[in-house]
């Protein structure tokens, strides 16, 4: 299966969409959000220049605006392709909402008179509700409970080789998250028991679901997350100051240390962690830094890997034209910064393959030369073996080599060697 996520129109063409479909090497997609963006042309992006701007133009609220930007995305030939072709098993991120979406708000919309007055009259919950109908209407999902409008968490179980379980640790019930004012203060907080990413509903039917797929004897646990679950020191960027990105897991550290102590306790391994979100490649060991010993040579003391994927179209968080030497000197940085990081890319867009067997899970990560013309070309970055009992990335972590990107105690060999996936199949 193929997991993606995160297109802007404005950016660029979704070719990584064809690519798996002209190469028929998958049984089903796994989006793990962000299908759409919420924004005005322009604020995020500059479409024109490619004859690519998302309708309406203007920052969406209505659900006709909703309904209006789902349909301009699915103009792009290689999404259309993908979804005829291709089962799809999506969950929404925030921007199918907006930047940064918690229980009560967004960094856009809030709860409070003014933020009502300057957005044109929506509340949050209208434009929330506006949102999702347009999803629910658009996008290959039913719903999931009759009697809770919001609920997208859900699980799938592929016989006895393993567990699907597709969280939403954005929208459902999450609590106050940084919406680039409040940084401080959600640092602060972020090891509060009570605040949780999911809500107490969805967190207990989590646990429960671990259980009850280790229980039953699937071989696998894959856990599909919108954002970075694995601990993630970026203070090369963000500074000492708050060196972590509190949007995603690290900002909610109480939550990600029951679900820790839940796999550790319960005995419960084979674990994959998916996520999306950041725009960027990481491939980490899943360990409880701090409270379980961990050694970043072997893999010892992990309970298992945590795969995320970088963007279709959307550019690197390092910025949409740097290059791909000071990218991976930044990815170099970012990986020795954190023990458990393995390998980490910034530079280019694409996608990864899971390949699950009951012996093994093959991951296969590729970039996209280019998103800013239509073409069928991608590049081999990096492929990853996690082994059944084992709960780690297999050493050497990737054989060794690597074509992007850093790779902790292996080597990065540049090779541009660029494959037509036109006649693959």
């Amino acid at each position: 299966m193929p997991l993606l996520t995160y297109e802007t129109a404005a950016f660029g063409f979704f070719n990584a969409y064809g690519n798996t479909v002209r190469k028929d090497s998958v049984d089903y997609v796994v989006h793990l959000g962000d299908y759409i963006y919420e924004y005005a042309e322009g604020y995020y992006g500059w479409g024109y220049s490619l004859g690519r701007v998302s309708l309406p133009n203007k920052e969406i609220y209505s659900l006709y605006d909703y309904r209006k930007r789902h349909a301009t995305y699915r103009t792009d030939l290689d999404l259309v392709a993908s979804h005829q072709n291709f089962a799809w098993i999506p969950v929404w991120d925030d921007h199918e909402i907006a930047d940064n979406t918690y229980r009560d708000g967004s960094a856009e919309l809030n709860n409070t008179e003014d933020s009502f007055v300057r957005d044109g009259g929506v509340s949050v919950d209208q434009r929330k509700m506006n949102a999702v109908r347009a999803y629910f209407e658009w996008m290959p999902i039913r719903q999931v409970d009759m009697d809770d409008n919001l609920r997208i968490w859900r699980s799938f179980s592929i016989g006895s080789l393993f567990d699907l379980i597709m969280l939403d640790t954005r929208g459902y019930d999450r609590s106050i998250t940084d919406l680039y004012w409040n940084t401080d203060y959600i640092h602060a907080i972020s090891n509060d028991a009570g605040r949780t990413l999911m809500g107490g509903r969805q967190e207990n039917w989590f646990y429960n679901e671990l259980s009850r797929s280790a229980e039953r004897g699937a071989a696998w646990r894959i856990i599909g997350s919108q954002i970075i679950f694995s601990r993630m020191n970026l203070s090369a960027a963000l500074g000492n100051e708050n060196p972590f990105n509190y949007d995603q897991w690290d900002g909610y550290l109480a939550n990600r240390n029951r679900t820790f102590a839940h796999l550790y306790e319960n005995n419960i391994g084979n674990n994959i962690m998916l996520a999306g979100d950041s725009h960027a490649s990481w491939v980490s060991d899943l360990v409880w830094l701090g409270d379980k010993p961990y050694n970043a040579s072997t893999g010892e003391g992990s309970i298992g890997v945590e795969f995320a994927g970088t963007a279709v179209s959307s550019p690197s968080p390092a910025g949409q034209n740097i290059t791909i030497a000071r990218a991976n000197n930044g990815s170099a940085t970012i990986v020795r910064a954190n023990d458990e990081l393995q390998w980490q890319d910034l530079y280019y867009r694409g996608y990864y393959e899971l390949h699950i067997s009951q012996e093994a899970v093959e991951a296969q990560y590729f970039g996209i030369p280019t998103t800013r013309t239509r073409n069928s070309l991608e590049i081999s970055l990096a492929n990853f073996t996690v082994r059944s009992g084992e709960n780690r990335l297999a050493r050497p972590v990737a054989g060794g080599v690597v074509e992007s990107g850093f790779l902790k105690g292996g080597r990065v060999v540049q090779t541009n060697v660029t494959y037509d996936t036109e006649g693959m199949a």
